[in-house]
């Protein structure tokens, strides 16, 4: 396989994408992604809480936060940013990871990817903006791969959640 061909390969796993409309302009749905304040309110699956956030938004920054379950659980996150094109997209490696920012395995699928990579792009028509979610296990292990594979449904149904709380805090001013 040439060189030029291993973006294709790679693709070649089955990516997860979600996208949804939401009506409001491009500057506002950015703001919610990209500042602390705004994330804390809606960022996560229904139901969950964001308890601490540490962002240092530009690229090799950090996102560091932990989200309360409803049952009480906290489960923490980080994203080291790669790439920022304001306000058009956000390229970033997600990752759960422990109260001091170290990798670690998903709480409840020791076999899920260690590193995501996410790409976040925002596109307004007419006022309102079109937010579509692109993830991809990095460099995964076979087994990581088939975890991702397995669990698209799962994923559909914690974005669908997640887009649900933004739309709500958007719909809020």
């Amino acid at each position: 396989m040439a060189a030029g061909n291993e973006r294709t390969k790679e693709s070649a796993q089955r990516e997860f994408v979600i996208s949804r409309v939401f009506n409001a302009p491009r500057e506002l749905v950015w703001k919610a992604w990209t500042e602390r304040e705004r994330l804390m309110q809606w960022f996560g699956p229904k139901g969950f809480t964001m308890t601490a956030a540490m962002l240092d938004f530009r690229p090799g920054g950090v996102f560091h936060y932990c989200l309360r379950s409803p049952d009480g659980k906290e489960m923490w996150g980080k994203f080291v940013y790669r790439e920022i094109v304001a306000p058009e997209r956000i390229v970033l490696v997600n990752s759960f990871s422990d109260a001091k920012g170290g990798l670690t395995r998903h709480p409840m699928s020791p076999t899920w990817p260690l590193e995501m990579l996410s790409t976040t792009t925002f596109v307004e028509h007419e006022g309102k903006t079109t937010l579509t979610v692109l993830w991809a296990p990095l460099n995964p292990t076979e087994e990581e791969r088939k975890t991702f594979d397995a669990a698209q449904d799962g994923m559909r149904q914690g974005w669908t959640g997640t887009m649900d709380q933004l739309a709500a805090y958007l719909a809020m001013g």
